[in-house]
């Protein structure tokens, strides 16, 4: 068999071995609470800032953080979105197997309904903050506004829990999580370092606060604390230092006012603390009134 032919042959079989892995039909149809077209929409992946690129959807951002050691995948949108995800990874010249570190901002469908097929395909390990555990665990489950119909993604058991300002490190990066609790009790942003030749990027993946509209700041069942970790938050969150911020939803940064498919490299695009600052801000004024319906 000639050489050409015998490695098109191995190539045909490998991605047949692994497209199951990512295929979006399964056996069981999630019970979805909600979802958008633009949440499923393609969109061309491509580089931040320095070794950090996007590799989300339209809306549901997801991020990769590549290393010499492998690489670190941050959110993974709806299941049916795990054969973008790899084809994004590969359209920049990265191998989809060569994801070490699977994270999540926080436990809810439209972020890790892709991980369980991932991490199946990639022998990734799964890292989640320990209060979002039990939700990744049974699928959403037992999320308290989320969960009350059954499961809404295929569950995950994670391989390491993190707690508040841990270091999560591959390959030279040292990714630390801060605890951002109230979507979800193990809500959470991730802060690091990337650079590349002409500087330094300090980078915020914000899990901004906001509040669904089923959530009561008194108290829900199963998060009794929940307006309380609001607050404590919305606090922190207006703390925060970095040059650069990107959040678990593209629109919440603005993504398509900052780069349009086929635009230059330009870290600069995602300089915007006066942005930041003001959806804070919103966040802030929608957590008060909310606050005065109990």
């Amino acid at each position: 068999m000639p050489t050409i032919v015998r490695a098109l042959k191995i190539s045909l079989i490998a991605g047949c071995c692994l497209t199951p892995m990512l295929s979006t039909a399964q056996k069981k149809n999630w019970n979805l609470p909600h979802s958008q077209e633009a949440w499923s929409r393609d969109y061309q992946p491509f580089r931040i800032a320095g070794n950090l690129y996007y590799v989300g959807t339209y809306d549901l951002s997801c991020y990769l953080i590549t290393t010499p050691q492998g690489h670190i995948l941050i959110n993974t949108g709806l299941e049916a979105s795990a054969p973008m995800i790899r084809k994004h990874v590969e359209a920049l010249g990265f191998k989809f197997s060569d994801i070490k570190i699977l994270l999540a901002t926080h436990a809810h469908y439209d972020h890790v309904g892709g991980m369980a097929a991932v991490k199946r395909a990639t022998g990734a390990k799964m890292m989640i903050q320990q209060k979002d555990a039990k939700a990744l665990a049974d699928g959403g489950a037992s999320d308290y506004v989320l969960g009350g119909g059954g499961s809404t993604f295929e569950p995950v058991k994670a391989d390491k829990l993190l707690n508040d300002q841990e270091i999560v490190s591959l390959g030279g990066m040292q990714i630390r999580l801060l605890h951002h609790p109230g979507h979800t009790p193990g809500a959470s942003s991730f802060s690091f370092t990337v650079k590349d030749d002409k500087r330094s990027y300090k980078v915020l993946i914000a899990n901004m606060p906001s509040i669904l509209d089923e959530t009561k700041l008194s108290g829900m069942p199963g998060y009794p604390e929940v307006g309380r970790d609001y607050a404590k938050t919305l606090a922190a969150m207006q703390k925060e230092t970095f040059d650069i911020w990107l959040s678990s939803h593209a629109s919440q940064f603005d993504l398509h006012k900052k780069h349009k498919p086929g635009d230059p490299y330009r870290p600069e695009a995602f300089f915007d603390k006066k942005g930041y600052d003001q959806a804070v801000i919103d966040l802030k004024k929608n957590y008060d009134e909310k606050l005065k319906q109990g």
